[in-house]
């Protein structure tokens, strides 16, 4: 038996436990991939998937068929489809010409950002047939030649009662796809819906220098031939997918991957000064303050580190997974974990100095931190507001959207002119008194990425739809509750289309800057929103920024992406 992916609604621990068990009642042996809602929003960071499951790609044969199934993100940060990059070295080392069938939950188009490298990986090793699920109803499909289907739901809706797809896939290659719903209590077998006759499939596409495929709809890399002032002094691949961002001390970098790897690299020439393993992947941005580098882990552990050699100082461990990011602050740690807690370590020797053990839902932001306060969100609703030197609560704003999916939860908060300011994904950015937690107004626009000119005065943000836009932190407060446009400084076309991203977006000498869930990273005039550059980096989601002014006064730009692209760049 095959499982498609959607397996829960919100990748809860609870849910993969109970859906495990259900699974395990079955007569027959089955396989199972993960799907967007087990990997988005999973507490544990995909963590729990494996361990309950025992895999994260499969490879089986039956009856002359091999069988090969694997995971297909985004793996926790809200971005298109990628199929991960783990899982890109373990198709690279399949053997070719065996006749093959593919299992993911994803179509296999431009609903995944590097389906044309699937797609020829898949051709290579001998692929004439692709099964998915993420539509969850039947449809007939086809990716540059290898045809597929898309199944059904086994949940019920109101077109169809509840049920499934049997597979018929017989030694010569005829495959044909039947429903089995029931109908008065019992189940009822209707006529294929599906019939094919299979074959080996030659690639047949035709790839452009930088490999991309002429059927690619979005932004390639002859952008860069168009904006020479952005320079990749150096660019280096990782074998894994990176979903965090950078720690930064004068000529050195640090970076997690969700592999479960802390790499430390000397900023001039991107080489390795040391790596470290450790059990859980990693999905926590890592700071650094003197000798210590600190970040969180999913084996329920934060650590401190000598940054310096990578030794373990000290670690503390959590009740669950730890997602988010440290803020260091006088000489204090601040993090959140998917435990429901909310910590302060002490930097020196990781011992607690206060715990806010009331946290709904689970912490994967970093957090705001200041002498007043720690505001972060989680994934119930809440945005969160405690005392720094306590932990005690001072307030909790709430959005009052029903779904979990709209939680101030990946959004890195922000301050000025006495508010904090978010974007959460109900297409709104909030602005809430940082003393009371009551709201003054919200902006159209927006999901999670939100940034704050160096100087504290703007407040930048950009929506689903190609547009970016700025407003004063310190504007009058509106009687209706909308800040309406003329109220607001610019608001302006930035041509990248549908764009998800929630990376912050960062202001420096008068550039802001807008990382991308495609790669490409993107530099707004400060002053009107006038189109400054763009740079294509990578395929895939740009994940937090490290920028700054150079030796020799060029902004520097340290980037990564999320299938484990590393580059520093200078702008001119």
């Amino acid at each position: 038996m095959l499982f498609g992916g959607d397996i829960t609604d919100f990748g809860a621990d609870d849910e993969l436990y109970a859906v495990k068990q259900m699974m395990d009642s079955l007569r027959y042996k089955y396989y199972v991939v993960a799907g967007n809602h087990d990997a988005k929003w999973s507490e544990s960071g995909c963590n729990t998937f494996k361990e309950v499951f025992g895999y994260e790609h499969f490879e089986f044969n039956v009856k002359g068929w091999r069988f090969l199934g694997c995971n297909c993100g985004p793996d926790m940060r809200m971005a298109p489809a990628l199929i991960p990059r783990e899982s890109m070295e373990w198709l690279e080392t399949r053997e070719p010409g065996v006749r093959s069938i593919f299992v993911n939950h994803y179509p296999q188009d431009t609903s995944v950002l590097n389906y044309f490298d699937v797609t020829r990986q898949l051709k290579r090793i001998g692929v004439q047939f692709e099964i998915g699920g993420h539509w969850h109803n039947n449809f007939k499909m086809n990716y540059d030649g290898i045809p597929a289907v898309l199944g059904r739901s086994s949940m019920a809706d109101k077109r169809k009662p509840v049920g499934y797809n049997v597979f018929n896939i017989s030694d010569a290659g005829h495959v044909s796809i039947s429903e089995r719903r029931i109908v008065d209590g019992v189940f009822v077998q209707l006529d294929p819906w599906y019939t094919a006759d299979l074959a080996p499939v030659a690639d047949t596409v035709h790839y452009d220098a930088h490999g991309i495929a002429d059927s690619y709809p979005w932004m390639r890399y002859d952008v860069n031939d168009k904006y020479p002032q952005v320079k990749e002094l150096w660019k280096l691949q990782e074998s894994a997918n990176i979903v965090a961002g950078f720690a930064r001390d004068g000529n050195s970098a640090w970076y997690t991957t969700a592999s479960g790897a802390v790499n430390k690299i000397a900023l001039k020439d991107g080489s390795k000064l040391w790596s470290r393993q450790f059990p859980g992947k990693i999905f926590s941005t890592p700071a650094v303050c003197g000798r210590y580098l600190v970040f969180g882990c999913t084996d329920g552990l934060i650590y401190g580190l000598d940054a310096s050699t990578g030794d373990i100082l000290w670690s503390y461990e959590a009740g669950a997974s730890v997602l988010g990011s440290p803020v260091i602050f006088g000489g204090k740690v601040f993090i959140g974990a998917s435990d429901g807690c909310f910590r302060c370590l002490n930097l020196a020797d990781g011992s607690l100095v206060w715990n806010y053990d009331d946290v709904e839902g689970f912490v994967e932001c970093r957090a705001f931190v200041d002498d007043q306060q720690v505001v972060f969100g989680s994934w119930e609703n809440r945005l969160y507001s405690l005392d720094t030197k306590t932990g005690t609560l001072q307030w909790i704003w709430r959005c009052d959207k029903p779904s979990r999916m709209y939680s101030p939860a990946a959004v890195w908060p922000v301050k000025a002119a006495g508010r904090i300011f978010i974007a959460v994904p109900d297409r709104r950015v909030y602005a809430i008194d940082a003393t009371s937690g009551r709201q003054l107004f919200w902006v159209d626009g927006g999901r999670e990425a939100i940034g704050l000119s160096s100087d504290g005065k703007t407040v930048y943000a950009k929506t689903m739809f190609h547009k970016s836009y700025a407003f004063r932190a310190d504007v009058a407060v509106p009687s209706g509750g909308l800040l309406p446009l003329e109220d607001q400084l610019w608001r302006v076309e930035n041509q990248t289309g549908y764009e998800i991203s929630p990376t912050p977006i960062a202001e420096h000498e008068g550039m802001v800057i807008t990382p991308t869930d495609k790669g490409n990273i993107f530099a707004l005039s400060a002053s009107d929103g006038s189109l400054l550059w763009y740079h294509k980096l990578s395929l895939a989601l740009v994940n937090p920024l490290e920028v700054w002014t150079g030796e020799d006064g060029r902004t520097m730009l340290l980037a990564s992406t999320m299938d484990g692209v590393v580059s520093l760049m200078a702008v001119e």
